[in-house]
């Protein structure tokens, strides 16, 4: 195996583990906060998935690329459905007629 194909499997393993650490450990409260971020984080990931599938280097990275695009941009939409209910819990109801 090539020397970068370990060293890039290896990175994603340990980015995997630490951001499950991290993950794990965030308070109840900041789960609104973190959904946001992670949506910024995947916008990144599907313009990347983007680029990749674009270059049409090989059909593998092509089919690859458009499998990134549909998981990342699926994953964003739910990301802002989710935070928008979750934000809406937080509002408040107004006054109520009886």
């Amino acid at each position: 195996m090539p020397a970068d194909f370990i060293l890039s499997l290896y990175v994603f393993v340990l980015a995997g583990f630490i951001g499950f650490q991290v993950i794990g450990r965030v308070s109840r409260l900041l789960h609104t906060p973190l959904m946001s971020l992670t949506n910024a984080l995947d916008a990144v990931v599907v313009v990347a998935a983007m680029i990749i599938a674009g270059r049409r280097e090989s059909s593998l990275a092509v089919i690859l690329g458009t499998i990134a695009v549909a998981a990342s941009f699926s994953n964003v939409v739910g990301g802002f459905i989710i935070t928008e209910r979750m934000l809406g819990m937080f509002k408040s109801g107004g006054s109520k007629k009886s």
